[in-house]
Parts: structure tokens; sequence; C-alpha cells
């Protein structure tokens, strides 16, 4: 099998010009001026240093640019990631979170070469849903420590512990540290209509601005408030020292379903964030490509103490919106955050934690889709099952739960709507009742009709039985119009067999016609064909009823006396 590797950048690089090469370095700067302060807020967030989330930035949004399927999706670390990287930190450990994130990367990269890039789109948008809105509540509540500045030295991963520790902590509430919270939080909620009116604000990203503001604020005041310098002693200004994690052997087995949690959600939000872009630059990603881009990042970055990444789509929205429309400018994005790093590392040890925790509430707020909850009255009841079962779950246990929980329901919920959706009729068969050659002596008919509609699959192949039920009469014919049947899998293949085996103990002769392409093939590479005969595979019904007035001379056409 021939495995394609072909980035978007090499259909960008032919005819690519000075001027384009000036928007991707504008839209580059910005995006990566923007993505600091939320780099370092989601790794804090995460519970690792924001040394981290800044290089995670830097390796894997390189390499999502370099490699990728998409022409503008900017790469790195999410809020979507903050509970599961939480969550691994506090069960396994740093170094083990490097080693999942690894592991994730090689997963992400077998999917891609695999060429399994579409079939993430057969998640339901109700799981989507459910466990986005999920990921932002816990987000937000894992802010609260930081936001109300609240003297707890460990905080739980699972939530109600989560939440026992925050209510026996609720009295160590820090007034200055709130203050600063709250005034950062209302005024990154209220900066988009501030910017309508202030020219200056317009030029700024908002978290960009909030931070700077913040900082600015807590230094003039000398608020004693805690910073990045105060818990983190800053953030070397210098490259990171390059390595494979220490991870152990015995490890490794609990790092697997971490690991696929990390794969799975990187893969839904990178491949999200990149139909998001299409529709924004009218064009169209490859997303086997982004998964083998994403694989590699996420591969890349623990070599440098990053950790997990993917695309993400507040950042590539800001991309497209400043002019960038080639992986050039997700290049520039990294080398302007590396040269932040170089140059200005060592103003970042003033930062208060509370600025970037106010960031972080606002982006959980924003990524919620939570008018989806208001129209829930709209749609049925599988619906809202699906979409509140997979956001109670990741809230209160656990996204992978969610997920998996979401998709059985799902399945179960189509399985059952496709086998209501498929039924058998018996069809009048008027022309014949008049025929005394068709008819037993009590008047009754010696043949019988029946059409089958929809999908003859393991969920509906009960539904056969109906042939066999005593009140469906005593034919010596079965004529089965297959003609709105478009698809049969292998446990309706059974089903017809045993029925036609039922029959065949019965002295009766099951006929066949209108047969689609699907089914039809099932059935002759099965054999079912040679084993009722080609001749009792008929075009249509027309055909079929004269074969059977060709075969009821010869039955013995006597009432039976059980069916």
């Amino acid at each position: 099998m021939k495995i394609a590797f072909h980035p978007k950048l090499l259909d960008c690089l032919p005819g690519y010009d000075r001027t384009q090469f000036g928007k991707d370095l504008a839209s580059g700067i910005t995006v990566g001026v923007l993505a600091l302060p939320l780099a370092m807020a989601f790794a804090i967030a995460s519970g690792v240093s924001p040394t981290a989330g800044i290089w995670t930035a830097i390796v894997a949004g390189f390499i999502t640019a370099l490699l990728g399927g998409s022409r503008v999706q900017i790469g790195g670390p999410t809020g979507a990631f903050i509970p599961i990287v939480y969550g691994i930190v506090v069960a396994h450990g740093y170094a083990n979170l490097l080693g999942a994130t690894m592991l994730a990367g090689v997963m992400l990269l077998a999917m891609g070469l695999a060429r399994m890039g579409q079939l993430i789109r057969f998640i339901p948008v109700t799981v989507v849903i459910g466990f986005t809105n999920g990921i932002a509540v816990v987000i937000f509540l894992a802010q609260i420590k930081d936001f109300f500045g609240l003297q707890i030295t460990s905080l739980p991963a699972e939530f109600f512990a989560r939440i026992k520790v925050l209510a026996a902590h609720a009295h160590t509430v820090d007034l200055p540290t709130l203050a600063l919270s709250v005034a950062c939080f209302i005024f990154l909620l209220s900066y988009n209509r501030l910017a309508q009116h202030v020219t200056l604000l317009r030029r700024a990203p908002g978290p960009l601005a909030v931070l700077l503001v913040g900082t600015l604020v807590a230094f003039a005041f000398d608020l004693p408030v805690e910073t990045i310098g105060s818990r983190f002693n800053g953030i070397p200004q210098e490259l990171p020292p390059f390595g494979f994690p220490e991870v152990s052997i015995h490890d490794f087995g609990k790092l697997i379903s971490p690991a696929i949690t990390i794969a799975l959600l990187g893969a839904i939000e990178s491949l999200l964030s990149a139909r998001v872009a299409d529709s924004q630059i009218d064009d169209r990603h490859d997303p086997n490509q982004e998964l083998v881009a994403q694989g590699l990042a996420n591969i890349a970055a623990p070599l440098f103490g990053g950790f997990a990444a993917t695309g993400a789509i507040a950042r590539t929205s800001t991309n497209v919106k400043s002019g960038g429309r080639t992986p050039v400018a997700g290049m520039i994005h990294s080398v302007t955050l590396l040269g932040i790093v170089l140059i200005a590392a060592p103003l970042a040890a003033y930062v208060p934690l509370a600025t970037l925790s106010a960031i972080v509430m606002v982006v959980a707020i924003n990524m919620g889709e939570w008018h989806e909850f208001k129209e829930l009255q709209r749609y049925s009841w599988n619906y809202r099952i699906i979409l509140l079962a997979t956001f109670f779950v990741t809230v209160l246990f656990d996204l992978t739960i969610a997920v998996e929980l979401g998709m059985v329901l799902a399945s179960l919920f189509f399985i059952y709507r496709m086998s209501e959706l498929t039924r058998i009729e018996r069809l009048a068969l008027d022309e014949e009742a008049q025929d005394p050659h068709m008819l037993y002596p009590d008047g009754t008919l010696r043949v019988a009709a029946w059409q089958l509609f929809g999908s003859l699959f393991f969920g509906a192949v009960n539904k056969l039985e109906e042939l066999l039920d005593p009140r469906a009469g005593h034919p010596e014919i079965v004529i089965l119009d297959m003609d709105r049947l478009v698809q049969l899998d292998t446990t309706g293949l059974e089903g017809l067999e045993n029925l036609h085996d039922k029959l065949a103990k019965r002295g009766c002769t099951l006929i066949l016609c209108g047969l689609n392409s699907q089914p039809g093939s099932l059935l002759y590479r099965a054999g079912f064909i040679d084993e009722i005969g080609d001749d009792n595979v008929c075009p249509d019904i027309a055909l079929a009823l004269q074969r059977a007035h060709t075969l009821l001379p010869n039955l013995m056409g006597g009432q039976q006396d059980e069916y």
C-alpha cells in the first residue's frame, strides 16, 4: 500500500510572493504574541510549568504548520487538554505525562498513515458538544483555586474530591488576588466592546492586553499576589534540555489509557479546527496529513519538555482574520514565541497567576456551546440523553468514559431507529385471489408475497419471524420483494437462511425478486442463491408471480395441517 505524505506547505510554495509573505509575517507575529499568555495559562492550569506550555507551542506549532494538512492551522496547548493533563500529572507525575504524550503521538501518526482521518467525523455532534461543554466546566472549576487565591497545596483531579477540598478551604480567600482576578475577568469579557471605542485596543489581542494590564497593576501597586516568579521561579531565558522522558517500563501499561485519551481528543479537536478554518478561507484540508503532523508534533514536543498539543481553534481563527493564508504564518508564530523567550523571558516572572486564571476562565466560557442546552427541547429524547450523559460523565468522572458512553448510546439509538425504519409488509394479491389454481379448497391463497423496506441487519432480522406466524396463513410459495431493501448484513443473511430452512421443512418454496446491488452481491457470494436456485430469483414481483404459477401445478396443493 502506498502511503501518501503531502504537507499543505508544498501546495502553497509555487507562486508564493513577497505580498503574501508580508501578510503571513504580520499574522504570525500577531498569533505568536497571542499564544504567549494562552500557552502559559493553559500550562499552569494543567499543573505544569509555564515554560512547558511555551515550548509546547513553539515545537508543536512549528511542526503542525510545516507538515500539516491545513493551510492555516495553528498548533499548541489548548484548554481542552487541561483536565486530561492535570489528571495525568496528579496520578502519574510529569515524566509519565511526557511519555503518555509521545505514545499518543505514535497513535496519531499511525491513524494518519492508516488514513483514518475521515473516521473521526463519525463521532456524533451530540457527543462532541457534550464533552466540549463538560471540559469547559471542568476547566472553570479548576481555576477557582488561583482565581480566589485559596491556600491549597494540592488540588485533586477527581470531581467530588476537588469540590470537597475547595469547600474546606473556602475561608482562605485572598482579597487582593480576588480583586485582581475579577477585574481581569470583567475586562476580558468586555474587551471586544471596549475595542470598538478604543482604537489602541483593536491592535492587541484580548488575552495579551489583559496580561499586560494585570501585570502592570500588580507591579505598580505592589499587590501581594502570587506570580510566575514566586511559584515557578520565572521562565528560563535559554533553550530547554533535549532528551527522552524518563519513563519506567513498569509504568508503561498505565499510560496506554491516558495516551488514548490524548490521541482521541487531539484528533477530534485538530480536525474540527481545520474544518472551521476551511469554511473561513474556502479551502479543504487533508485530514490524514493533519493527523500525521499532530502525531509528529506530540512525539517531538516532549523531547523539549513540552506536553500534549493539538490544533487551536481560537488561534487558527485569529491567524485567518489577520491575513495568514499559508503554513508560513504558523511557522512564524513559533519563531515569534522563540524570540520572546530568548529576549523577554525574565519579564514573565512578574505575571500574576490571578490574571492567567481569569484568562483561562474566559476561555472556558467561550469554548462551551451553552446555547445547545437551551435548544434541547427542540430535539428528540435520544439527542438529549446522549448529549447530557456525555456532559455529566465528562464533568463527574472522565472524558474517555464519557466519549465511550456517548458512542455506545449513539450506536444503540441508531440501531433502534434503523430497526424501526425496517418494515416487512404483506402485499395484496387481488388478481391471484380470482385464480382457482392459486387457492386452497377453503379459499385461502397458496401464495403469499411480502415486501421488505430499509435495512435487514442484526437489529431488525427478528422481523422475518412475522413470515412464520401461523396467523399469516399456510402458503406453499413465499415471495420476498426486496426492491426497497437497500442493505443486508451477515446476520440478515443468516436470518434469510433460517427462514428458507424452516419453509423448506414445511414444503414451502421461497422466491426472491427485485434484488438491489448490495443485498444481491452478498446473497450470491454467500451461495444463498445457489441454495434456493437461480430460477427462484426474479427481476420483479410480476415475474415472481409467473414463477409461482409455474411451480404450483407441481406442488401437493393440499391444505397444510401446520405451518
